[in-house]
């Protein structure tokens, strides 16, 4: 006889893949579009480069993002798989949305947003963790504090550069900048599989806690090895086939580009992202590297920076939250509906 609980267990964890690899190409934009904006990079070898550096950056620095995503917004003995189902179906419609439309939205807050309506649909609103400093709360210093962190740091860099580089030849800086950012481009790559990849890790391991295979307890609570390398694979297979809508917006709608621009860019919203895994902090690296980029143009004048398109990244970044919510919320009780539950 078939085991129904664990179809639907293979079901959540080839969704969360498929969230993954998904993720990979959304976000491939981040990570090299002021490369190929600026012609640093053949967009072949840029999404190869990616790829790789994506993969490896999954498996290199650790699961501490993966865990306030598994256990930090809603106790994981609370949770089922269907739960799970909704949120991650809930991410992966509205990430597969605002790709069509080009809207670099945030892949990161779309699967919170689904954890926490599925959540209050599973328990109702008391489940979330709302007021822990390692859960909820932390996500959401990550979501006002990335964008300005990228936006500050990237204006830092470009005025110290300018300041540095103000009797240099254009024509040296240009050339300089060129190899440069391709060591930027690479960095960004790697912080960006290091910080996304594991959002997929923890809705897996929620997935595997609520049908009782991992520790449901937040102190046994860990990711299992072959989640890790299986987010890995599919984060950098979704990395290499390239998402080309978002890199247009990203690399030459929001501001016209030149290689130390995007070195600058690429140098700040990297070095933030790293920093947010390292404390376990799942933020956007969406909204960073729009906010960097945004803060590079700001330097040169304001009206460099095409307030209109900031404008709908903007509105993306405040929607993603509460309108994930509600599509998973509705998911949940679909399925209840037919039965499911």
């Amino acid at each position: 006889m078939i085991d129904h609980s664990l179809l639907i267990l293979v079901l959540v964890i080839a969704l969360a893949l498929a969230f993954d690899f998904i993720n990979g190409f959304h976000d491939t934009a981040n990570a090299i579009a002021t490369s190929v904006s600026t012609r640093v990079l053949t967009p072949r070898r840029a999404i190869m480069m990616a790829a790789v550096l994506n993969f490896v950056g999954a498996l290199t620095v650790g699961t501490a993002v993966a865990k306030t995503m598994g256990k930090g917004i809603i106790d994981p003995a609370l949770a089922t798989q269907f739960l799970v189902l909704a949120a991650v179906a809930s991410a992966i419609i509205w990430n597969l949305v605002t790709w069509y439309w080009g809207i670099p939205s945030s892949s990161s807050h779309a699967l919170v947003g689904g954890i926490v309506g599925a959540g209050i649909a599973e328990a109702g609103f008391g489940a979330i963790k709302w007021f822990d400093p390692k859960g909820v709360l932390l996500i959401l210093k990550g979501l006002v504090l990335s964008p300005t962190a990228g936006f500050l740091g990237a204006f830092a860099i470009m005025v110290a550069l300018t300041i540095l580089l103000f009797r240099s030849p254009r024509a040296a800086i240009g050339k300089t900048f060129r190899w440069l950012q391709i060591g930027s481009a690479a960095f960004m790559s790697f912080s960006h599989g290091a910080n996304d990849a594991q959002k997929a890790m923890g809705i897996i391991t929620l997935a595997l806690a609520s049908g009782g295979l991992v520790p449901k307890s937040d102190a046994g609570f860990y990711v299992p090895l072959w989640v890790m390398v299986a987010c890995a694979v599919a984060m950098g297979l979704g990395t290499a086939v390239g998402g080309w809508r978002i890199i247009k917006t990203m690399g030459s709608k929001i501001v016209k580009l030149e290689p130390i621009h995007g070195f600058a860019a690429e140098t700040s919203a990297a070095t933030v992202m790293m920093a947010a895994a390292h404390f376990g902090m799942p933020i956007s690296t969406t909204h960073c590297i729009s906010g960097a980029i945004m803060g590079v143009g700001a330097t040169r004048r304001l009206s460099a920076v095409r307030w209109g398109v900031a404008g709908n990244i903007l509105v993306a970044w405040v929607l993603t939250i509460p309108i994930t919510a509600l599509i998973a919320y509705f998911i949940f009780y679909f399925l209840r509906g037919l039965g499911f539950h």
